[in-house]
Order: C-alpha cells, then structure tokens, then sequence
C-alpha cells in the first residue's frame, strides 16, 4: 500500500486541516500506527508532530471521553 502523502506529493502536513488528521486517528483520538495507515516513515514523523500540535492548540482532542 503506497504512502498517502507521498502520492498526493504533499511537501508538509498542516496542522491546521483537521479533517485530514482526523482520518489517521483511532476513534479514541490515538495516532494510528505506520502499519495500518500505510504510511512511510517521514510522513509519520510530520503526521504525529501535527496531530500533536493541533491537540495542544485546541483543534484536536486528546480523548473522547
């Protein structure tokens, strides 16, 4: 399963677009592993880093309940 980020040739992963970081999180708003997503290694580095950007500002929730 090729990268997401990658086919679509995203450069950086804006913390800003929630609904995309919404879909490689869990329902209980826990970052889904490299190899469910399918993502590569680099991608999930940036991804992390903007879920958890967005979870400290307010956009993101650190759990459901």
């Amino acid at each position: 399963m090729p990268c997401y980020f990658c086919q679509k040739n995203v450069q950086e992963i804006d913390f800003k677009n929630t609904e995309l970081l919404r879909r490689f999180t869990s329902g209980l708003a826990k970052i889904r592993p490299k190899k469910r997503t399918g993502i590569c290694a680099s991608h999930q580095r940036k991804l992390s880093k903007a879920i958890k950007r967005a979870r400290f500002l307010g956009l993101l929730p650190f759990t459901t309940k």
